[in-house]
């Protein structure tokens, strides 16, 4: 069986799509938030890129050969903005860390 025949990864890319959608649109009014909003939006936002992490991971250390063709046009995908999957995910914590700290100022 292939990586994405699987129901549960199909699953759980649907999941985390669909998770990931919905923050990004309550994100949009991130503003407005009160503090403990923004606190509870981060740590949403943390959970989802930890999901995406470990989605990833199994990405990488799967043998089979769509996992690894995604995994690699995802690597060239974000080479072009000179990024590598490794740098999005600091990037983004970076980002997470510095909204955090903006809610205690």
């Amino acid at each position: 069986m292939g990586f994405f025949d699987s129901d549960i990864v199909q699953q759980e890319a649907m999941q985390l799509f669909q998770d990931y959608q919905a923050l990004m649109q309550l994100g949009s009014d991130y503003g407005k938030f009160d503090r403990e909003g923004k606190k509870l939006f981060i740590e949403q936002m943390e959970s989802i890129m930890d999901r995406y992490r470990i989605f990833m991971k199994r990405f990488e250390l799967s043998e089979d050969f769509m996992a690894q063709m995604s995994m690699e046009q995802l690597k060239t995908h974000l080479g072009q903005f000179g990024m590598t999957p490794q740098k999005m995910f600091e990037q983004m914590n970076q980002t997470l860390e510095r909204m955090k700290s903006q809610i205690d100022t």
